[in-house]
Order: C-alpha cells, then structure tokens, then sequence
C-alpha cells in the first residue's frame, strides 16, 4: 500500500485529488486529504497615533480562512462519494484505494514539510504564481519532507504513468527521483529517457544511455531522446521533450542548481514549475 499526503488548500484542490486517486488505485493506497489553517494573523495598519492591530482585519481574515477549511472539507468528502472510495475505518476484506480526513492549525507550508516525512508520496498543487503560498509548500514539502512530491497543474488529463518521461542531467537529486518514484516506473507501459549532453550535465554523472540500460535491467521497456542544444533552455527542452514523446508524467530532480540561483536566474526546476502542463514527481 502507498500512502499519500494529498494537500487540499481550498475547494479548487480537484485535480490534487484526481491525480492521487489516480495513483491509489495503482496502489491500492490511502489518501490522506490534509488541510491547514492559519489561525494567528498580524495585520498592522498606520493611523495618527502610530501603529496598531486591526481585530477587525483579523476576524475577516480568520472567517475566511474557516470558509476555505469547510470548502476543502467538502469537496474532499462529495469527491470521495462520488468515486466509491471509503473515508475512516474499512470494511473487514476490503481492498481498494481509501481516504481519510486531517485538519491541523498553523502555515500550509511549514505543517506539509513537517508532516510529509512518513509519507510515500506527497501530492500538491502547481503554483500560479511565484512568492505565494502553493510555491511555500511545493518547495517546504521538497527541502523539509525528505520525501517525492507530485505537482500537479490545473488541468488533468485522463492518464497517469502510462508513459512516464524522466528529464536526465546525471545529477544526484535526478537519480534520488528516479529510485523513489520506481513504483510508477515499474508499472508504465513506456519509459522515456529525456538526457542532456556531457556539456550540459551540473555536473559529472552517468549518460542516458546508462540510465536506459539500468532500467532495462528492471524489465522496463525504455527509449531514448535528446533534451537540449545550445539554443533552448533544459526546462523548455525537457518540457518539449516530454509532450513530443506523450507522456502524462515527468520525474525531474529538483534545484539541481542552487534554488537562490535559480529564483534570481531562472533554471530547469524553476521553469518546469512554472510551465508544465503534466504531473511532475521531484525530489531532492
């Protein structure tokens, strides 16, 4: 059984749910849908007499955050329902996927880094926009966890680990990657090896070549691509890669280069955070 950490921020959390119940029903694994609230607010406004807290502000802001919790709530139960997965105890007998509920107080991102460390998977949603709090917890979940994370975009498809690209530099966090998501591995039907040159790699490491023969050696069947040249970015090649050879999942180390270089830079990770349109497990 894998179990998985799915984070439900509010009620537009609906492929977060699709993709790891995608993933339990390969497993027959257990969901456990987890939602935080945040229930110390400082909120400070100027006025004549200097600075103070608003109560008001923070009342509205501790309604909403309520508003949200029973939005996440309810939308983990009716999509459980509605998909004949059990949430709680099981039947005597029963095998299948399972789900179960989990409400803590404090940040998104600091509960999910902590609490995902004796998960198998850790499920969360694809950030839109950069410094908010989806991008807090994919990268508390990846620095803290200790564990794989899935990302997944907004938009679904109808498949799941069919055709699983990896995005291959020879690096260690990519090979991290690769040994913790060999459960999906194990069950595509395609493996697709997307490798850089020699030139590219951040630093000395195995060729593609290497990593298909390793997981032939595993009974996979694997092909091989080229990511970059010169005239393309690894993220955007590795993302063009992926779609061209259909993939519905792409395994990708994650911050291969340092994450402050690359949020003043740019970099591989960070674009393929921004971009993807397919679930990423990254890990490091």
């Amino acid at each position: 059984m894998m179990n998985l950490l799915a984070v439900i921020g509010d009620g537009n959390a609906g492929p977060v749910l699709e993709a790891a119940l995608m993933s339990a029903r390969r497993f027959n694994g257990h969901i456990v849908g987890l939602h935080s609230l945040t229930t110390e607010y400082a909120v400070v406004f100027g006025g004549e007499m200097g600075f103070s807290i608003s109560s008001e502000v923070d009342r509205t802001l501790e309604r909403e955050g309520q508003e949200r919790r029973d939005q996440a709530r309810r939308l983990f139960r009716d999509f459980m329902d509605a998909r004949g997965v059990p949430i709680g105890p099981l039947a005597p007998g029963y095998v299948g996927p399972s789900a179960s509920w989990r409400e803590e107080d404090g940040r998104q991102n600091a509960i999910v880094g902590m609490s995902g460390r004796v998960y198998d998977l850790i499920v969360v949603e694809q950030p839109e926009k950069l410094a908010s709090i989806a991008e807090a917890t994919l990268e508390d979940a990846l620095f803290e966890s200790g564990r794989p994370v899935m990302m997944v975009p907004a938009a679904m498809g109808s498949k799941l680990g069919d055709t699983i690209a990896i995005a291959w530099n020879g690096s260690t966090e990519t090979a991290l990657t690769v040994a913790l998501a060999m459960p999906f591995l194990t069950q595509a039907s395609q493996v697709v090896v997307i490798a850089v040159g020699p030139q590219h790699m951040p630093e000395p490491g195995p060729s593609g070549e290497e990593l298909v023969r390793s997981l032939e050696g595993h009974g996979l069947s694997v092909s091989l691509r080229t990511a970059v040249g010169r005239q393309k970015p690894q993220g955007e090649s590795f993302l063009k890669e992926a779609v061209a050879a259909g993939a519905d999942l792409l395994l990708k180390g994650a911050y291969t280069q340092s994450r402050i270089r690359q949020m003043i830079f740019g970099g591989a990770t960070r674009h393929i955070i921004m971009e993807a349109r397919i679930p990423v497990i990254m890990a490091r």
